[in-house]
């Protein structure tokens, strides 16, 4: 049988983002409870919190799974991924293996490029960081400088990544789509960076004008 703790961390695993009442709901206990337990996972590394706007007033705190958090949890999934990626790269060249995921992002592009018609730089920004939660990343962006940044972690591509770290241009091509500028990626966890970081420079920005 799962303790408390163990399906509060499923719930974040299945919805990055909740809130306590959502959490409390989720699990079936009271909300101080779940604080209380919230409190002891933060202290152990498994989750973390940030402040999310949700309309009028001030921000709500929601919580997510760190990468650590998110490391409880392997399944079979990514050792298939593994080696069927293990198999294409016996079998292809490595200018086929990139192509196919720039491919998989431009596929995913045409999702979206209807919703963010006519959006401002700053509307985009937010439907990525929606979009990329909805996928487990744990999001954010900032203006800083007339630059843009857009931060991600907890990346449920970590376990895969390691060994292919190809996958990690999915995101990159995603964004830059998106955003219908190219994206520099300047910082990633799979070179032990605590974040994975994409800059929007204001030249780059000018330029697209």
């Amino acid at each position: 049988m799962q303790s408390t703790r163990e399906k509060i961390l499923k719930a974040l695993l299945d919805k990055p983002h909740s809130t306590i009442n959502e959490l409390a709901n989720s699990v079936s206990i009271n909300a101080i409870s779940v604080r209380h337990h919230l409190t002891n996972l933060m202290v152990d590394g498994l989750v973390e919190s940030e402040e999310e706007r949700h309309g009028v007033g001030r921000p709500r705190l929601v919580y997510s799974l760190s990468q650590k958090g998110i490391e409880r949890f392997p399944s079979r999934y990514f050792e298939l991924t593994s080696r069927l990626l293990d198999q294409m790269k016996e079998s292809l060249p490595a200018s086929v293996i990139n192509r196919f995921f720039t491919d998989i992002a431009e596929n995913l592009v045409k999702d979206y490029e209807k919703q963010t018609e006519g959006f401002s730089v700053e509307q985009k920004l937010d439907f990525i960081k929606n979009m990329l939660q909805k996928q487990g990343f744990s999001v954010g962006w900032e203006k800083k400088d007339e630059n843009y940044y857009i931060y991600e972690n907890g990346c449920p591509y970590f376990h895969i990544g390691q060994s292919h770290p190809e996958v990690c241009s999915v995101d990159q091509t995603l964004i830059s789509k998106i955003m219908n500028i190219p994206v520099e990626k300047i910082s990633c966890v799979l070179s032990g960076d605590s974040h994975c970081i994409y800059s929007i420079s204001k030249d780059t920005l000018e330029e697209s004008k």
